[in-house]
């Protein structure tokens, strides 16, 4: 058995990864376990406690408890600094879940491979799991594919806004619809926030928050940016209501929102075919589900996978808040 999961392992390429090969390769639970304990620790296992590289043992190498008569089970690890044992799954969204692992990466390839989403109802009948699991799994998903708050976005970049939820007339839709700001660098990676409403202070805030000073603003005539945008290196508006979409500036430069556009088209399909309703509570995680397959579309759907996950390091999302 071991020789095989060392095999399978040897031989795994994430670009020739499918959803049928890790069905076949990763459906058992050890496999799937050696598959996240590689994608998540490439150079061997880290503590998640005290991040210590360089004293852990596999659960080999663990002694059964006093009174027990079988070791500890398959893929706990010890910390010989810390002297704590752990997991793979262990500050994860995965933490606590009796959801098997072969099924969480079953579910993380498909969201990574659904260019317009997939419902919880979807995931429900095709991983055999109940409705509350499926839809509690993929909003900690979701979750894990939020962007790094501490990385801002550089070169010309591009921010719009749009409004997504229900149904309202002509006076009521903006109290209906919630707000969301895409911010998009030509030709790289995005991000988005889910605001209160479009003010300047708001939209100020996501700027500063989200976009480096040295860069160049393109937005719309939105009055939202006008102050904040003269504290970017430039900042260029197209003026939507004079057929304005890209203008051309002195400097070379191709001044518009196009790229939002595209991606709030796409936002607005899952919402509309695959989810048909969410609520203001839970916008953000399901932009972050396509601001994710935007940074890597270049990739194939192995590959996306592969690089995802990792990123379910130190984030937890609890169905309930704890007591205490």
């Amino acid at each position: 058995m071991k020789e095989n999961i060392k095999n399978k392992m040897a031989e795994f390429d994430a670009d020739e990864l499918n959803l049928i090969t890790l069905a076949q390769d990763y459906a058992d639970d050890n496999t799937a376990r050696e598959l996240l304990e590689r994608l998540r620790w490439p150079h061997g296992a880290i503590c998640p406690h005290c991040k210590n590289d360089g004293a852990t043992k596999p659960n080999s190498k663990l002694e059964p408890k006093a009174g027990s008569k079988s070791a500890v089970r398959k893929g706990v690890y010890f910390c010989g600094a810390c002297r704590k044992q752990f997991t793979v799954t262990v500050k994860t969204v995965f933490e606590g879940s009796h959801i098997p692992i072969s099924k969480w990466l079953m579910a993380w390839f498909i969201i990574c491979a659904s260019k317009k989403s997939i419902s919880a109802r979807q995931l429900h009948r095709m991983l055999k799991i109940t409705y509350k699991s499926a839809w509690f799994m993929a909003h900690r998903i979701r979750f894990a594919m939020g962007d790094d708050p501490d990385t801002k976005l550089n070169g010309v970049v591009e921010v719009d806004e749009t409004f997504v939820g229900g149904k309202g007339d002509g006076r009521t839709r903006f109290l209906r619809h919630t707000p969301v700001v895409a911010l998009i660098e030509q030709g790289g990676n995005m991000k988005t926030r889910v605001v209160a409403s479009v003010s300047q202070h708001n939209l100020g805030k996501v700027l500063r928050e989200c976009v480096n000073p040295q860069s160049i603003l393109c937005t719309d005539e939105h009055h939202g940016y006008k102050k904040d945008g003269k504290n970017f290196k430039a900042h260029h508006t197209v003026v939507h209501s004079k057929k304005e979409y890209i203008v051309q500036t002195p400097d070379g430069i191709s001044a518009g929102v196009n790229h939002c556009e595209s991606f709030f088209a796409l936002l607005k399909r899952g919402v509309h075919g695959a989810w048909h309703s969410v609520s203001r509570e839970h916008l953000q995680k399901y932009t972050n589900e396509f601001s994710f397959r935007w940074n890597t579309r270049k990739l194939s759907d192995g590959a996306r996978f592969a690089v995802g996950l990792p990123q379910i390091e130190g984030k937890r999302l609890m169905y309930r808040r704890p007591v205490n």
